[in-house]
């Protein structure tokens, strides 16, 4: 491994081994709500666990993912990393954090959940170590920035690569959105946590939560969409249907993916039904660039069938490479999120949502659709990545064949027993599914399904961390694979009006404004009498 891939390799390698304890966390949770017994099982590990789990693989895993693969990419596109040494800083930043922050939840001192609501507080370790992880994704986006723009003084007139695009896109969407979650975490908890105020707001704190909870999302997506546009084409032996469209993709998730955050509150008083309605439509529009992403990448692909030959009207996919690991991870995953695609329109349609509101609905949705769609690309491109970064073969070829379809056969499973579970009552964030009465019994059977399934899941992250772990300490070295990107149809060659970042941006903080000023100042105007924290674990 060349020293100037060491950046990107340390940075995936801390993502994978959260990784691979987030997994092991899923895996307690499944068993424990199907009640199935196992040593030491018991509230505090399951709510525990739960944390783990949310934070380790919504949080570090896909922070750090991240980071590492727009290293690489910078490395490759624009022939630089500029800022090494502060780059090195942020990621030693960064893993501080997090071992502050999960040695807080694996002591079960920080038992507040992925979404960290308020009145549950945790211990200040852990608000502080979330705290350094952020500020560290914010210097790797200040490095990315520095790197790009040393770049555009070099080629003033030309477009910047389209993997640079999607990842300056992903980082404008960070900032945007972590503004809130630091309001929330350096204005209210930290204090809150320390003593040094009784009482903390849990209604505005969810607020600034949602600001960054669910364009958190597109912060895992849109790399995958990176992937899915820059990397897939080739890899199927084709070539990219449209270069304009990506880009105009990328805009369009900086304009809409943060005024979104009130179709996770529809239950909550104190934010109007006007304001909700207005991120309603929002979060609506926000399909439409993902439908593009569809039209887009399936289009690509079918190109890639018909230069291998295929002439009739679908004949073309089964001309595509599904014995390609990396292939396959993605293709399952953009399935996934087809499907899951749909419950999602469900969870922001304020009647619908009234429905499935904080029952087992939602980690059914949210596993097939992002927990599939990232993680399955994120598995799927680390195989492609390896002999790139490390500069060695992929050990283990053959189970890293079969991986993406364990993991894809274990998430239906898992996730269609919850789908159903919910839309039957089953409430979420719940240690036993055997609660009293007929409904009980009838959640019963689908949790064991579902139980099943995680095994299954569990299954397919053991193969993908031992492929992994093979490759990065016995994998037969190797010239180091070159970064082959699919070449669109019509490549572009001039500056068009997708690449103005900075106009761009503008138009999305008045967007965020437009969205949360109003209602956030409207809730500090009102009489707040505030909570007091509470540690049930």
């Amino acid at each position: 491994m060349s020293s100037r891939n060491s950046l990107a390799a340390a940075h995936l390698g801390v993502g994978i081994a959260a990784f691979g304890l987030a997994s092991a966390m899923g895996l307690i949770q499944a068993l424990s709500l199907a009640d199935i017994q196992f040593p030491q099982r018991s509230e505090s590990l399951y709510y525990m666990s739960l944390t783990a789990h949310g934070v380790l693989m919504a949080l570090v895993f896909t922070t750090f993912f991240i980071m590492g693969f727009g290293y690489a990419l910078a490395q490759v596109t624009l022939g630089r990393v500029t800022g090494r040494r502060t780059a090195w800083f942020a990621f030693w930043l960064g893993l501080v954090g997090t071992a502050l922050a999960a040695q807080t939840i694996l002591r079960g001192q920080s038992t507040v959940l992925y979404t960290f609501y308020p009145p549950l507080m945790a211990h200040p370790l852990f608000y502080i170590g979330a705290t350094l992880l952020v500020v560290a994704s914010w210097i790797w986006g200040g490095v990315m920035i520095a790197s790009y723009r040393s770049w555009r003084r070099e080629n003033p007139a030309v477009p910047v690569p389209l993997p640079i695009h999607g990842m300056l896109a992903t980082i404008i969407i960070w900032y945007l959105a972590t503004t809130g979650l630091a309001a929330e975490v350096v204005g209210m908890l930290i204090p809150w946590s320390l003593k040094l105020v009784p009482t903390v707001d849990p209604l505005l704190a969810r607020t600034y939560f949602w600001w960054f909870g669910h364009p958190l999302v597109y912060f895992w997506l849109l790399p995958a969409y990176v992937i899915w546009y820059t990397l897939l084409p080739r890899a199927a032996g084709g070539k990219l249907f449209s270069d304009p469209l990506a880009r105009m993709v990328f805009i369009l998730f900086v304009l809409l993916s943060t005024p979104v955050g009130f179709h996770h509150q529809f239950a909550d008083p104190g934010i109007s039904a006007s304001w909700k309605l207005a991120h309603t439509v929002t979060t609506y529009a926000i399909l439409y660039p993902s439908f593009v992403t569809a039209f887009t990448v399936i289009a690509s692909l079918e190109v890639a069938g018909r230069l291998k030959g295929a002439k009739g009207l679908f004949n073309w996919i089964a001309r595509l490479p599904w014995g390609d690991p990396f292939f396959a991870a993605c293709a399952l995953a953009m399935l996934a999120f087809t499907v899951g695609g749909f419950g999602g329109a469900i969870n922001a349609a304020y009647a619908m949502n009234t429905m499935v509101h904080n029952t087992a609905w939602i980690q059914g949705h949210f596993h097939v659709t992002l927990g599939t769609t990232v993680t399955l690309t994120f598995m799927g491109v680390t195989y492609w990545l390896l002999p790139r970064v490390m500069g060695r073969e992929l050990k283990f070829s053959a189970l890293a064949r079969l991986q993406p379809y364990l993991w894809f056969l274990g998430v239906a499973i898992f996730s269609a027993s919850y789908h159903i579970a919910g839309l039957r009552g089953l409430p979420r964030r719940v240690y036993s599914a055997a609660l009293s009465g007929e409904y009980g019994a009838e959640w019963h059977g689908l949790t064991r399904v579902a139980a099943v399934g995680a095994v299954v899941m569990f299954l397919s992250a053991l193969s993908f961390l031992i492929v992994v772990i093979a490759t990065w300490l016995a994998g037969r070295r190797t010239d180091t694979a070159s970064f082959e990107f699919a070449v669109p149809l019509r490549p572009v060659t001039t500056l068009g009006v997708w690449d103005r970042f900075g106009v761009w941006t503008v138009v999305a903080v008045l967007l965020v404004a437009a969205a949360y000023a109003y209602p956030v100042l409207n809730l500090i105007s009102h009489p707040r009498f505030g909570s007091k924290g509470f540690q049930p674990f």
